[in-house]
């Protein structure tokens, strides 16, 4: 992929990241991901970190072993659930995170 296209999913823009296991491949990549981030205005920092935060995430609705990979090649972490090489989050433990992220952002 030279360029990725203005349109995008979240799935077709960050699945592919999932299956990844060279540190070149993903430096490339996460380069495409930051170029796109980048033009919709925001500067390369803010792009570095929303798609280190966006990575993270996706990786989450992986199995743990895709989740310590991902968080090493891409120097990402969950957002929400943190490091997964510091702790393996039980479901009830994910969802109460989740929950209480829903209602700390809550406007009601």
């Amino acid at each position: 992929m030279e360029k990725m296209p203005d349109k995008i999913t979240m799935g077709d823009k960050y699945r592919p990241a999932m299956e990844m296991t060279d540190p070149k491949e993903a430096k490339k990549y996460f380069e495409l991901c930051v170029e796109h981030t980048m033009r919709f205005g925001k500067s390369r920092e803010e792009a570095e970190s929303i798609e280190r935060q966006n990575l993270g995430y996706f990786a989450g609705y992986y199995d743990h072993d895709t989740r310590l990979r991902v968080e090493r090649l891409f120097n990402c972490v969950h957002p929400i659930l943190g490091a997964a090489i510091e702790h393996i989050p039980t479901s009830e433990e994910a969802f109460k995170a989740g929950l209480k992220l829903g209602r700390k952002n809550s406007c009601v």
